[in-house]
């Protein structure tokens, strides 16, 4: 009978060094698992820090498409019982043992570079070929998950960032339309703010949560000031961290901080959105991970909230992805394998991100089933003008956006004046040299 093991964090940890010169199975021993046929595939191990809501959920719809068009391969779950952060250090821990899980969890673009400078994922161009990606994802996401001719990653997903959330009811409040009227620049919205905080002042203008929030913010103002080539340019070299429009950004990204709740360090996103949501803040820029908050509370978009691209974005994707590759010593990479062509099949990428709220990376599904938000954002991801994330991984490496949190913790638990937003942009353009 198929099974399916958990592999605690502190389980694992503890048996890196005892195993880490052992093979698992005959798999590995045989070397079956090096041909890339996936009939010889007899189990994958799965590392992920998808452990709680809509991200359980849609792990577990991935294991049913597995066992569908894989029966014979045992899925084994390597991941965690905590969140992002703790997740990536005991991958590190494993990487560094010789104990890597079959495929791994990662953001798509510049996260894997460390990865991939490290000697720790395998080349899956030819995987791209192989099932059929390159003409059903879109070219300006294959271009940006290309590094020196070869790619790494094969995306399960793709979710927007620069999305504005609003409360109806505390715009109606405020006497502020219910439209996207003052969405079109940074300067419209902050125009908005100032009539929220005069209006209703005991109403939170614009919540947010701890640092990477934060950062999640400022990047959607460097989109909206630098527009989507001169946003780009600031990680190809061809703008300028210390030019004068970053400047701007990072000037207007202090005055949307001062709209903020005096709380927000000691949050995760969601206790920040569930104050818009329980009437008691007007905005929040977040990523399309919100819906599945949304409809957990019984909300309804038009009546009890309202979305939009972020403040100045409109006609650019701020793109992030979750994504898999092969493991470099993978003891099963056939079942790496077969778990890199579920997560990238229709079949897969169906299952997975209609419940997880974002939308697939293939543009060939049929999306009448999904949600108004999703086919919207899917439209949009047609469309628009991709660009990557900072915060999410999708246009900084570990290294720069550890450096970017720091930077902007800094400044946003300092009085934000003159010399500590010289001192931010000084610190970001640090970050990103060379």
């Amino acid at each position: 009978m198929r099974r399916t093991r958990i592999l605690a964090a502190l389980g694992a940890a503890a048996l890196l060094v005892g195993t880490a010169a052992c093979g698992t199975d005959d798999e590995s021993t045989s070397g079956s698992d090096n041909t890339g046929d996936t009939t010889s595939a007899t189990e994958v191990e799965v590392f992920t820090w998808w452990t709680a809501g809509s991200e359980a959920l849609g792990l577990e719809q991935l294991q049913g498409v597995l066992t569908e068009k894989y029966p014979d391969v045992e899925f084994i779950n390597g991941g965690i019982t905590q969140g992002g952060g703790s997740g990536k250090d005991l991958l590190q821990t494993r990487l560094a043992a010789g104990q890597p899980p079959d495929t791994f969890q990662v953001h798509a673009g510049k996260e894997a570079q460390d990865y991939i400078d490290a000697g720790q994922v395998e080349d899956v161009t030819d995987l791209y070929e192989k099932f059929g990606l390159n003409g059903v994802f879109p070219q300006d996401l294959i271009d940006m998950l290309t590094q020196d001719g070869k790619i790494y990653t094969i995306p399960s997903n793709v979710h927007r960032a620069n999305v504005l959330w609003a409360a109806i009811p505390v715009l109606e409040a405020a006497g502020l339309p219910t439209d996207n009227a003052y969405f079109a620049s940074v300067d419209d919205f902050i125009a908005a703010l100032e009539k929220i905080k005069t209006a209703t002042p005991d109403i939170v203008p614009l919540s947010v949560g701890g640092t990477w929030c934060q950062v999640h913010l400022l990047e959607t103002i460097l989109i909206a000031e630098l527009g989507a080539e001169g946003y780009n340019g600031l990680f190809d070299g061809s703008t300028d961290w210390n030019g004068a429009n970053v400047t701007t950004a990072l000037t207007k990204f202090a005055k949307l901080m001062s709209f903020t709740n005096i709380d927000r360090d000691s949050f995760d996103w969601e206790p920040p959105m569930q104050m818009l949501l329980d009437g008691k803040a007007a905005f929040n820029v977040m990523g399309d991970w919100v819906p599945a908050l949304l409809d957990s509370n019984d909300l309804v978009a038009g009546t009890d909230y309202l979305y939009a691209p972020s403040p100045g974005t409109e006609g650019i994707y701020d793109f992030l992805a979750d994504s898999f590759s092969r493991t470099v010593g993978a003891p099963h990479k056939a079942g790496a394998e077969a778990w890199l062509d579920v997560i990238s099949s229709v079949e897969g990428q169906t299952a997975f991100n209609k419940v997880k709220g974002s939308i697939p990376a293939r543009t060939d599904i049929d999306l009448s089933s999904f949600s108004e938000y999703q086919q919207s954002a899917a439209d949009s991801f047609k469309s628009d003008a991709i660009v990557g994330s900072i915060q999410h991984g999708a246009a900084a490496t570990i290294q720069q956006g550890n450096a970017t949190n720091d930077a902007v913790s800094k400044f946003t638990t300092s009085s934000m004046d003159a010399d500590a937003l010289a001192a931010l942009q000084a610190a970001l353009a640090a970050a990103y040299a060379g």
